[in-house]
């Protein structure tokens, strides 16, 4: 990454001053490294983090030679040889050879199976350990272990991380902050064995196992060691150029040799050594300004790292030790997973750590930087800029505003507010265009919001936002069709898995997001997924109407309005068995029972189960009723059999659930007096056959329905309406009735898959099907035979002494 950034800092200040020719070990071209853990966890492509592609290297007349590390330079000759033997001159030689993967030398770490994490290489190994299925252990609790037990746990392995020290992270954060963290990712399902001392891999050939020096044995068919890098010096220490622990540089990057300079991870500068992406492009635009003859210098950088560490926001600056004049700045917010911590020395900002929370790391880093005197809002200090610098809840663009130009936006790219400003103001008018000429929010994304507000404080009135899909809720940055498409994408089949691979941002959901995750799985996984009542509102977990006063009303179905005798005595059975104060016929054409206790509901769904009544579904969001009208055998006006249509079509799909409740009416003529225009899905009966009519509201808002197509039969009329509801079941959004999913998505988009399309018409109607065969059981029958019987039981006093 710091060669190619090297050449890109050169072609910006003069593209042809250089003829360059570009040698790498590996068979790509330049990539991100940093997004090498979305590759593992699945989250992108290769192709997507790719930096420059083929075509970048031939529009700048760059000769790039992969596959082919240089293996020897000849100082004196200004040549270097490659691999293959290949001989090349120079008149200036950079060397960014990066860093190697430190492979602990304990006994079995030669064996089949243990493997670092440093270029796509390893990343490919890992997904094809994970393809095969089994254990997998991950030596080191640093950002790159984690981010490879993360990825291989979303893969489906079972994943223990192995960390030396006693806090994840001890780098980059405190304890506290380590706690958290380890907390949080063993919520998510891996085991973290913190003080945990590596004794030996264990195996004949290939990776069996890890055992630790107290003895503990943790099965493993994959060993990732992720315990930390070295500058990678043995080229430049056999070309007899200075070394340390890295390559020896000056201010301008050049080394012992005039003509041969080095950047990146393999440098030391003025005694360190840097493994952050903001001091090396910070190196890369001294190398350059020094090539093109405007020398500048590098000075060395003072690091920030901020990071998403599967997922969960942590920030760290300077020293967080403590240690003597030191005060401790804290904030704890157990319930948000929040802890804030900022260390004042002499009234200044010497260190920070950020977790949960991370948007004000880039004015804690500023203040400490200049070294400001922060004894004016020391007591606001940790409430963040909004709160220290105005009292309250301020304008974060305002915020953003006042940031200095040299404050840092983008610390994967290194990019400050001046240059993002200089973007802008030079005609990137968009995210994607900030993105593509100063590289700012184009890696891992954190710096996107901060972004977003230079973009509005720069453009005014000009900039009216990018579009941005609403999200499910506060728990999550997906919105409801990113989540059903990753659901069916990854293949998840539950509600931890989908929070764990998305990143929710509360352990366990809210209550607007785990029915709509309930219902994206059910519909996705019918037979698989198991109903998560827990996440059902409580009519639907009751299987009933709570009213106002606690208790249920209870509405048996009545196949297309029709009842009979032997129904009607055992309801009104029921209403005085139970002392029911009311029965109300509904305008579904049902009968509703009024104030049935809590307790006394499975007894009630018994009798009328006896008499061979079901649920209504009138409590849930699903299929309610099917009216009808009496139609052609009663009806002077009747063209066809609605009443007999009805009932087929409400015995095809009574028990679907649906993202919202769904009604169903079938008229017997034009007259329509079963109110078919109003409803989610209705049949008009014609003298030549059925008009089937959509998207219908009766509610608050009433919406009278769009004609989806006429047919002639009622085989033809069915087929269609399963297909309409599985479509609808599919791709409407939870709470989302027909309605509003019409207006939205278009009736043309609707017909093109159902009516225009056969093919696609009958793929919808047989995972209709098929989602029926596993959901058409009475839940009353179940409940009446005991099943989730805590469900009725009244709370109980307990007396204390």
């Amino acid at each position: 990454m710091a060669g190619c950034r090297a050449v890109e800092e050169l072609l910006a200040r003069d593209a042809g001053r250089y003829r360059v020719t570009i040698f790498g070990a590996e068979p790509h071209v330049n990539y991100n490294r940093i997004m090498l853990s979305p590759v593992l966890a699945g989250e992108k492509t290769f192709d997507q983090i790719v930096i420059n592609d083929r075509a970048w290297y031939d529009d700048n007349a760059i000769d790039l030679i992969v596959s082919d590390p240089v293996e020897a330079i000849d100082r004196i000759g200004k040549t270097v040889t490659a691999r293959s033997g290949r001989v090349v001159g120079y008149d200036r030689l950079l060397i960014a050879t990066g860093s190697d993967p430190v492979i602990i030398p304990v006994p079995g770490h030669t064996l089949d199976g243990v493997i670092s994490f440093r270029d796509m290489t390893d990343v490919d190994r890992m997904i094809a350990a994970a393809d095969a299925g089994g254990d997998a252990v991950v030596i080191g609790g640093g950002l790159l272990g984690l981010e490879a037990a993360h990825g291989l746990s979303l893969r489906g392995m079972k994943v223990t991380v192995i960390h030396l020290m006693s806090t994840l992270m001890e780098r980059q954060l405190d304890e506290a902050a380590g706690w958290l963290l380890k907390s949080a990712l063993e919520a998510r399902g891996q085991t973290i064995l913190t003080g945990g001392d590596t004794a030996e891999i264990v195996g004949e050939t290939c990776v069996e196992g890890v055992r630790l020096k107290d003895g503990r044995l943790i099965p493993a068919s994959l060993v990732v060691m992720a315990v930390g890098i070295r500058p990678s010096v043995r080229l430049a220490r056999e070309a007899g150029l200075a070394v340390g622990r890295g390559i020896h540089v000056d201010d301008h990057m050049v080394t012992s040799d005039p003509a041969v300079l080095a950047v990146g991870e393999c440098v030391e500068h003025a005694g360190q050594v840097y493994g952050l992406v903001a001091p090396l492009w910070d190196m890369c635009r001294a190398l350059a300004d020094g090539l093109t003859g405007r020398p500048t210098g590098y000075r060395g950088s003072v690091t920030s790292t901020k990071l998403k560490v599967s997922g969960i926001d942590v920030f760290s600056a300077g020293d967080f030790s403590g240690g003597d004049g030191a005060q401790d700045i804290v904030l704890r917010d157990a319930s948000r997973g929040v802890y804030k911590r900022v260390v004042v020395r002499e009234n200044r900002i010497v260190g920070a750590v950020l977790y949960g929370d991370t948007g004000d790391g880039g004015w804690y880093f500023d203040l400490m930087k200049k070294a400001e005197d922060v004894s004016a809002v020391r007591d606001m200090l940790i409430f963040g800029q909004a709160f220290a610098l105005g009292g309250g809840p301020g304008d974060p663009n305002a915020a953003v505003a006042a940031l200095s130009d040299d404050a840092e936006i983008c610390g994967c790219n290194g990019v400050s507010k001046g240059k993002v400003v200089a973007a802008i103001t030079g005609g990137a008018t968009t995210l994607d265009a900030v993105r593509s000429g100063c590289k700012a929010s184009a890696s891992c994304g954190s710096c996107t919001g901060l972004v977003e507000s230079l973009l509005t404080v720069t453009l005014g009135d000009d900039y009216d936002g990018e579009r941005a899909v609403k999200t499910m809720c506060k728990c999550t940055s997906f919105g409801h069709d990113d989540v059903r498409r990753e659901i069916v994408a990854q293949a998840m089949r539950s509600i931890p898995e989908v929070m764990q691979r998305l990143h929710w941002s509360t352990p366990d959901g809210c209550s607007s997001c785990r029915p709509a995750l309930n219902y994206y799985l059910l519909c996705a996984l019918p037979g698989e997924y198991v109903d998560d009542q827990q996440s059902r509102f409580v009519n639907e977990r009751m299987h009933a109407n709570i009213q106002k006063d606690g208790t249920y009303s209870v509405v048996p179905r009545m196949w297309g309005g029709v009842t009979n005798p032997r129904e009607l005595r055992a309801i009104a059975d029921v209403v005085e068995k139970y002392d029911a104060p009311l029965v109300k016929v509904t305008g579904g054409q049902r009968l509703d029972i009024f104030g049935i206790k809590k307790d006394d509901l499975p007894a009630v769904w018994a009798d009328l189960n006896a008499a061979g009544m079901v649920s209504g579904h009138a409590y849930g969001k699903s299929l309610r009723t099917v009216k009808t009208c009496v139609g052609s055998d009663w009806c002077r006006f009747g063209t066809q059999d609605s009443t007999g249509l009805g009932i087929q079509t409400e015995r095809m799909t009574w028990g679907s659930w649906m993202p919202h409740k769904f009604k169903i009416a079938v008229s017997g003529c034009p007259r329509n007096c079963a109110e078919a225009t109003i409803k989610d899905f209705g049949v008009i009966c014609v003298d030549s056959g059925y008009e089937l009519h959509v998207g219908g509201n009766g509610g608050i808002k009433v919406r009278v329905t769009d004609l989806l197509c006429k047919v002639a039969t009622e085989a033809e009329a069915l087929h269609y309406c399963a297909a309409f509801i599985q479509l609808y079941r599919e791709e409407a959004r939870y709470l989302e009735r027909t309605a509003p999913w019409i207006e939205r998505v278009g009736l043309e988009a609707i017909k093109a898959r159902i009516v225009d399309d056969a093919e696609s018409r009958d793929a919808l109607a047989a995972r209709f099907h098929h989602s029926q065969s596993f959901s058409q059981d009475d839940p009353w029958a179940a409940r009446a035979n005991g099943a989730e019987s805590e469900q009725h039981q009244p709370l109980s006093l307990m007396e204390t002494a």
